[in-house]
């Protein structure tokens, strides 16, 4: 018989996570590791909007996350974005949970991650017909405002068919940034 936690739920189902907080050219990234690898990244994460998304985190894996910038893989994690933001990194090599997304979204996520590298953008029809549907551009979209791995799942990579854009969960002077800094658009003024 499978031992309970303090909520009443089996061990299995209780999946711990680590957190910390790390200051970028994009603003403060929060970013949350289970033993699985990378689970979160939240842009503006300081204060409330830092303790809104752990106690989401927290509901989704089952416990509370805790703060353990130290802890492996988070430790990795840290280094990487940190190097990314350095322009030392093009390419991230961390292992990712992708318990917080499912079907399609994982589907467009995973090939997102896999088939758009630094320096790239693809648009939202183009990630649609790549993973076989390509009359999914706005759930494409969804997708995107859904990753839970922003940043290192690069969603910012993803842009409009004319030219644009787009949206980000970020903020658009965040896609910017991150896209000045790979060198798909000038550095942005301010």
């Amino acid at each position: 018989m499978a031992s309970m936690d303090s909520t009443g739920r089996s061990e299995q189902a209780v999946r711990r996570a680590a957190w910390t907080v790390v200051g970028t050219d994009v603003g403060p990234l929060l970013l949350a590791a289970t033993r699985e690898g990378l689970v979160n990244v939240v842009f503006h994460a300081a204060d409330a909007v830092r303790d809104a998304a752990l106690e989401r985190l927290g509901s989704r894996l089952g416990a509370e996350p805790v703060a353990e910038p130290g802890s492996e893989p988070l430790a990795e994690a840290v280094r990487q974005v940190e190097a990314y933001f350095a322009g030392r990194l093009r390419e991230f090599a961390l292992p990712l949970d992708w318990s917080l997304v499912s079907g399609f979204n994982r589907q467009v996520l995973r090939e997102l991650a896999a088939g758009v590298p630094y320096g790239a953008v693809v648009g939202y029809g183009d990630l649609a017909r790549r993973v076989g549907r390509p009359g999914a551009a706005q759930a494409v979209g969804l997708a995107m405002g859904a990753n839970p791995l922003p940043v290192v799942v690069p969603c910012h990579r993803v842009v409009e068919s004319d030219g644009g854009i787009g949206g980000f969960g970020g903020g658009l002077a965040a896609k910017r940034r991150l896209l000045a800094l790979e060198g798909v658009l000038p550095e942005p003024l301010f």
